[in-house]
């Protein structure tokens, strides 16, 4: 949105039509989510995995 506004602010669109705008362009992903939880109720999220190190000391601020 920070760089669409820009491109509608030399476009010359309206300030105030921003919102709606912005409002527009994520309808489709919220309807998506409707319809996911409509057929199952359950929203489906990707797995997020770690996969990075495990057991790791944190040093202190003060000692950093």
């Amino acid at each position: 949105d920070f760089y669409s506004a820009s491109m509608y602010y030399q476009m010359g669109i309206p300030v105030d039509i921003y919102t709606p705008i912005f409002a527009m362009s994520r309808v489709g992903g919220w309807i998506a989510h409707i319809l996911e939880q409509y057929e199952d109720n359950r929203l489906i999220r990707p797995r997020a995995r770690y996969v990075g190190e495990t057991d790791r000391t944190v040093t202190p601020l003060e000692n950093r």
